[in-house]
């Protein structure tokens, strides 16, 4: 699915109609400065890691796709924008300002981002670092953030959230629940209650262990995050 296909099922329907109650009126994909913002973000994304490779612009049309009439337009823009990574956030604040209620507009426009990041083969500090500056900027929690950086990065194995196999922007409910139906399944007596051998009621405490460890984390890292955003 193209980005202005996405776009436009978040924000109106085959009609021209909005579905989205918390979207402004108009699609963004005919929004020319929503899509000149997007040009520019995607362009000096490429720019951060100190070069902006062609392979990077396919990357680039392929998800944020303009009509073919745009084309060369759109093209003309990025090559101007990533010159310099320069003036990024104030393009990121014009598309936070005018869908700062449409969650899932933005999100999809940081989902293109990491896409055109990997490009290259590889997401450099410095490109991770600007994609999560435009989450601040538009006002993302840490918790969506991880969630689509997860998407697109992978989690390693010991990862809380792997563990516990929930997504990173579940509710603390949704964690909890979680924790305690693995838990569950597999605490210790049970295995001692059905005769199992000692090395299974082994593994069944590490199993335990782990998980309580796992749900401490993620519950202290939210308890530290909430802390953090009313400093």
């Amino acid at each position: 699915m193209t980005f202005w296909r996405t776009i436009s099922s978040l924000a109106g329907g085959k009609a021209g109609k909005r579905t989205c109650a918390d979207c402004p009126d108009g699609l963004p994909g005919e929004d020319p400065q929503f899509s000149a913002a997007v040009t520019a973000l995607g362009a000096k994304l490429a720019k951060a890691d100190g070069s902006a490779e062609h392979g990077e612009y396919a990357a680039f049309s392929e998800v944020f796709q303009p009509d073919a009439a745009a084309a060369r337009d759109v093209r003309r823009l990025y090559d101007l924008a990533r010159q310099t990574t320069r003036g990024y956030e104030s393009y990121a604040r014009q598309i936070a300002r005018r869908y700062r209620r449409c969650e899932g507009v933005l999100e999809d426009v940081l989902d293109g981002l990491f896409h055109i990041a990997k490009a290259d083969g590889a997401v450099s500090s410095e490109e991770l670092a600007f994609i999560e500056r435009v989450a601040e900027l538009f006002g993302l929690s840490p918790l969506t953030l991880r969630r689509i950086k997860t998407d697109h990065l992978g989690a390693p194995a010991d990862d809380p959230y792997v563990v516990l196999g929930v997504a990173p922007d579940a509710s603390d409910e949704q964690v909890r629940r979680a924790w305690r139906g693995l838990l569950s399944a597999a605490h210790p007596d049970r295995a001692l209650g059905s005769g199992r051998p000692e090395a299974e009621v082994a593994a069944a405490h590490r199993r335990s262990a782990q998980l309580n460890a796992a749900y401490a984390k993620v519950m202290r890292e939210r308890h530290e995050l909430v802390g953090a955003e009313g400093a």
